[in-house]
Formats: C-alpha cells, sequence, structure tokens
C-alpha cells in the first residue's frame, strides 16, 4: 500500500439476537424454513395489527452494553425508517434513531502484537428485512419474508480502524464475545453476523475524512480483509490519477477479489423517521439492568485472567477453554467437582474436543455429565486405568451416556494391581527374550520400549505405566 496514505475504517455490524420469536410478533426466526411460512400479518403490516415488543430481544441488547462497558439508555424510543423497497413489505423499518438502547462503548483489539482499543458509538435495536432471491426463477426475482421481522442489533463502531487486519481482528472480537454471551449464534452464512464497512483513505497527516465507499453486507472474515484490501488501494489508484473518489455503495465479488458498483449514493438518505405510534417508549429500571447484570454469562477476557491465576493454565489451555461457554462451563463444574484444573483441561481441551469433532456435536449439545467426566479423571489419576483405556471408555461414554464405572467393569478395564503376578508376566518376557535382553545390556538401551510393549500387550493394558517401568529396570 501507497505510504502517503492512511486507510479509516468505520464498521456496522447486523447481529441477529438470539431469540425463538421475532422483534414485534410471535412468528419463529428458525433459519432454513419453507419460504414465506415464518411471516405473520404483524410482520406483513396488514392494518390494524399491532407490534408487541419482544422482551428477551431488549435484554440481549443490554447484556451486549454491559459486556462492553457501554451507557444503557433507560429510556428508548423505536421510530420508523421509510424507505421502499420489495423486501420490505411494510414500506417501513422499525429502528432507533434518536433514542438507541446503548451508546458508547469499545472492543479491544490486538494486532501484530499491537492492543487498540475502538470505541463503539452506539448499538439499537431494528428489525431485519425479507430476502430477495434472484436466481430461482428466470425473467422476474421472488421475496422470502421468513427473516422480516427477526431482530437485529446494529452495532456501530467510530471511524477508529485502520487496516484490514484490524478490521477482522475487531470483527472476530465481537463475534466470538456475542457468541460467548449466548445473545447471536454468529452464524455468517446464515446471515446472523453480518458488516457494512464504510470506508476512505487520506494523506498522512490529515485530520479531514475522505470520501467514504460503503462495502454492504459481507459476511465472511476473508472476503472482508479481501474487500478492505481491494478497495483501499482502488482510492488510492483513483486519487494518484487525479480523478475523485465517488460516494458509492458497493459490493464485493469473491470470485474475482474486486469490489464492484450497487448505487451511488451522492447525498444522505432522507428516511423521513419518526416515533412509531403503535410502540410506547421503553423504560429500562436500574433493577433490571442490575440482574440482568448479576446473571449474565461471564466476560471472556476476565476469563482467560481468571483461569491463568486461580489454575495456573497455559496459554493454549485458556484459549481453548474461553472459544465456547459451554466449554468454559463444563470445565468449571468437573474442576469444582475433582480439583483436578490440569487434568481436566488437557483432557477436554484435546479428547473430548476431538470426539465432538468427529462425532459432530457442538458444546451446547453436549450431554456428557460433569459428574462422570471428573469421576473418570480421578481414576486416571489414580492410575486405576491406563491412559490408552480412558480414551475408550470416554468416547464410550459420549456416546451411551454410561458411568464410567459400569463400563470399565463390563470391559474388564481396570488397571492391574496384582503385582506378583505383573512380576510374573516380566519374568517371562525377559526369559523369552535372551538376545533382546543381550542387546538392551551391550547399549541398546532403546529396546526398553519392546519389553515396555510386551508387557502391555501381555496385560491388555491394564498394567500401570509407572510399575511397568520401575519393574522393568530391576530385570533389565
Amino acid at each position: 500500500m501507497n505510504s502517503v496514505f492512511e486507510t479509516v475504517i468505520g464498521i456496522e455490524v447486523h447481529a441477529q439476537l438470539w431469540t425463538k420469536s421475532k422483534l414485534f410478533s410471535r412468528s419463529s426466526t428458525a433459519y432454513g424454513q419453507e419460504q414465506n411460512l415464518q411471516a405473520s400479518v404483524i410482520d406483513l403490516g396488514m392494518p390494524g395489527v399491532l407490534p408487541v415488543l419482544n422482551e428477551k430481544a431488549v435484554h440481549q441488547a443490554i447484556i451486549f452494553g454491559l459486556a462492553v462497558e457501554a451507557n444503557i439508555n433507560q429510556y428508548n424510543v423505536f421510530d420508523r425508517k421509510n424507505y421502499f423497497y420489495p423486501d420490505l413489505p411494510k414500506g417501513y423499518q422499525i429502528s432507533q434513531l434518536h433514542h438507541p438502547i446503548i451508546e458508547g462503548g469499545h472492543i479491544d483489539i490486538i494486532t501484530d502484537g499491537q492492543e487498540k482499543t475502538i470505541a463503539l458509538t452506539r448499538a439499537h435495536l431494528e428489525e431485519d428485512a425479507g430476502k430477495l432471491i434472484h436466481d430461482r426463477f428466470a425473467g422476474f426475482s421472488a421475496i422470502d419474508l421468513n427473516r422480516a421481522g427477526t431482530p437485529l442489533l446494529e452495532i456501530v463502531s467510530e471511524p477508529e480502524i485502520s487496516s484490514a487486519d484490524e478490521a477482522v481482528a475487531y470483527l472476530k472480537k465481537l463475534h466470538h464475545l456475542m457468541r460467548f454471551l449466548g445473545i447471536c449464534d454468529g452464524n455468517m452464512q446464515e446471515g446472523s453476523f453480518r458488516a457494512d464497512i464504510n470506508l476512505s483513505v487520506r494523506e498522512k497527516g490529515s485530520t479531514t475524512l475522505g470520501t467514504r465507499t460503503e462495502l454492504k453486507n459481507l459476511n465472511s472474515f476473508r472476503f472482508i480483509h479481501q474487500a478492505i484490501e481491494y478497495e483501499t488501494q482502488r482510492q488510492i489508484e483513483l486519487i494518484e490519477n487525479g480523478e475523485k473518489v465517488v460516494q458509492q455503495t458497493r459490493l464485493f465479488d469473491p470470485n474475482l477479489g474486486q469490489t464492484y458498483l450497487m448505487r451511488s449514493k451522492e447525498n444522505a438518505d432522507d428516511y423521513r423517521y419518526f416515533p412509531d405510534p403503535d410502540l410506547l417508549p421503553v423504560e429500562i429500571s436500574d433493577q433490571l439492568i442490575k440482574d440482568l447484570k448479576s446473571t449474565m454469562r461471564p466476560h471472556p477476557q476476565a476469563l482467560k485472567q481468571q483461569l491463568a491465576d486461580a489454575y495456573g493454565l497455559g496459554a493454549d489451555f485458556i484459549k481453548m477453554l474461553t472459544e465456547h461457554y459451554h466449554g468454559y462451563a463444563f470445565f468449571a463444574k468437573c474442576t469444582d467437582i475433582n480439583q483436578e484444573a490440569t487434568l481436566n483441561a488437557n483432557w477436554i481441551c484435546n479428547h473430548l474436543q476431538n470426539l465432538l469433532q468427529d462425532a459432530q456435536i457442538s458444546w451446547s449439545c453436549l450431554e456428557l455429565k460433569a459428574e462422570d467426566f471428573a469421576s473418570l479423571m480421578v481414576m486416571l489419576k489414580k492410575q486405576s486405568i491406563s491412559v490408552k483405556n480412558a480414551k475408550e471408555v470416554l468416547a464410550i461414554m459420549l456416546e451411551t451416556g454410561q458411568d464410567p464405572k459400569a463400563i470399565i467393569a463390563e470391559k474388564g478395564l481396570e488397571q492391574m494391581d496384582d503385582s506378583q503376578e505383573l512380576e510374573r508376566i516380566i519374568e517371562k518376557i525377559i526369559t523369552d527374550h535372551p538376545e533382546q535382553v543381550s542387546e538392551y545390556k551391550s547399549g541398546k538401551t532403546k529396546l526398553k520400549s519392546f519389553f515396555i510393549g510386551q508387557i502391555m500387550r501381555q496385560t491388555k493394558g491394564k498394567a500401570a505405566p509407572d510399575q511397568v517401568q520401575k519393574m522393568l529396570s530391576k530385570w533389565l
């Protein structure tokens, strides 16, 4: 990139809130249903119908505001944003202009080892529009209104982002936070988390913002990075060639790696906002904010510090345990039971995580009991079961929900605790392999693993590894 110029980016994120019903009706928000079966007369704005605000959406917006240390406006007004478009059946969108539910706040990011705080301007509640489908029927477009009325939280940043790397770091942090808090599923392929990028360039040292373009409806971190890189270079080349950057709305073509014109936007749209006459102002009490603050999920950044301070876990374990709230909650419950933080973290982040991925089970759908997992870890710590057998037991537990002790008894996987029997087995193996014993004593110490393998085979993996090592060394 030309070092004479700098990029200025502000981002608007539309995050679909995790509610079962829409913002102003009881219509389902389930994804992937048959077209137009989830649009009620309220979503369509039929005469005589009245919207009723979804209380849970308000609560989730407040939780987000608390998490980003923003100001919660306790007086809220919903406005009608008037514009005409085929997928907006009412001819207006219910949103918030002058009295948004959230003002201020911040998201902290790290890029290239450098910390930076991105300030938030506001976050407000609004309903989503429907969806136009242009490739289903030849010669005309179709409309799916299932999405119309879905609750959105629009999160607007200050124009403080300076590069594609910073933009992606900001969006990933915001995406992770909302998923962790349980207020957005974050499914970008389904449109639950999408971003509009407002981008301009200016000469370094200048305080005047350049003419911006808006990159609409980006729903992939990789595409967002590519779109910003391309659009930045496009604007710089225009300026260097003596041309003007025109205010436009542009889309990104991932196949070409280029942005292209959607529509020109010389002046700000006049949406003729006015307070929605069918909705009363919403007043949020101090008690509600206090109650939500006391019951909301912890901030992942605070948890990272807690996991380091309280349990002394390494950075890799901490990162994995704070990736999903339910994964962290499972670890915390197990550790409360058996007090084996490091052992639990190791098995949860490695063995259990791999089993979940193979079975395509999400953490939120995990039915494995923390008590059973904690019990298995205690048996492993006491060497009542080998690592190999514990892995087998864990897989069966995940599949069947059985108690680990029952599985171990049924499969005969108890660790061998008969030292005399183990002594007899080792003695026979040593006697049966004089050549290998001679080679070992002549300096080929790697042969020790051969003997260990023979012993574990004879004991069907039930011998305690530490005991095998100790007794084998005595014989050799």
